[in-house]
């Protein structure tokens, strides 16, 4: 036989008078007579070929047949019940929350923010930074964006860009008397230091590109430290050092000539690079979809303006 529901009214009779073992009660919760209820029961035991309940002397009990379906239909009432209160509330715009380090917000995705709004005025974008990574179990992000070595256990997980990290400073730093030329010039200027703690064992300091380049500074580990990467650039483009930075976060302020990198070929490949992670354990909403599709649109576009640069 085909699945067909059974009359609602005489289901919601039934859940309440077995909830309460006794029919006024049932009734009184449902704003209706003893006699109604009844009725309703009656014509639920006729339809399913049983009586659901006895009357004992301690008062009303349920049946086998009555007990068996009692917490299904409970829990369907329920969900029914959640149901209705969503449909109460006010329509709302389609939603997606995103996880991603304080730097990459500022530097990489803000920027970008009002090319995703023209695409999809549809979806509201809630955007928290945060220092230490949002685990995504909990529900309540929908997505990240994490740079790190890729290996996320428990996450989907999609690479979007690499990184590399070279020496940029502000153009004023590239003229008067201790203009930069070469990298022995550095002596000469506050050296910027990333401490963002993103435990990449890969990515040099200033001592490690100092070595690298022949220079032997003197203390290549004195000057500002800075716990966020986009303070570090935001104190480069101010004049108050060289910075050495992740070309990603800095390509805006290059390509505005807010920032220039004096050394060209001075860029150096990192181990770490930068991933969409999505929870495995629920599909993503359309909305959330979107949004990986347009990252990787803007991650592609990237690549292609870091490749001209």
């Amino acid at each position: 036989m085909a699945r067909s529901l059974l009359p609602l009214n005489a289901l919601r009779a039934f859940e309440a008078a077995a909830r309460h073992l006794n029919f006024s009660r049932a009734a009184d919760e449902l704003a209706v007579t003893p006699g109604a209820v009844s009725q309703q029961i009656r014509l639920l035991e006729d339809i399913v070929g049983g009586p659901l309940f006895v009357r004992e002397a301690r008062g009303l009990q349920l049946t086998d047949l009555g007990r068996s379906s009692v917490p299904l239909l409970r829990e369907g009432f329920e969900r029914l019940m959640d149901a209705s209160a969503l449909l109460r509330e006010p329509p709302r715009r389609r939603q997606v929350s995103i996880s991603v380090a304080p730097g990459f917000a500022s530097k990489w995705l803000m920027p970008r923010m009002d090319d995703f709004h023209a695409a999809h005025p549809e979806i509201e974008l809630w955007i928290s930074a945060d220092m230490e990574p949002t685990d995504l179990s909990e529900g309540k992000v929908d997505l990240a964006v994490r740079y790190g070595p890729g290996d996320y256990p428990g996450l989907t997980v999609d690479r979007l860009m690499t990184e590399t990290v070279l020496p940029v400073c502000a153009p004023s730093l590239m003229d008067g008397e201790n203009a930069i030329r070469k990298p022995a010039d550095l002596m000469r200027h506050i050296l910027l230091h990333d401490m963002s703690n993103d435990g990449d064992p890969s990515r040099p300091d200033w001592a490690m590109w100092l070595k690298a380049r022949g220079v032997r500074h003197p203390d290549p580990r004195r000057g500002s430290r800075f716990n966020q990467s986009g303070l570090l650039i935001e104190a480069a483009i101010a004049g108050r050092g060289v910075a050495l930075a992740k070309r990603t976060l800095a390509q805006a302020d290059l390509a505005s000539g807010r920032l220039v990198a004096p050394f060209p070929d001075g860029s150096e490949a990192v181990g770490f690079a930068y991933y969409v992670v999505q929870p495995r354990d629920r599909p993503p909403s359309p909305s959330a979809t979107a949004f990986v599709a347009w990252l990787k649109r803007q991650a592609v576009d990237h690549d292609n303006t870091m490749g001209q640069l």
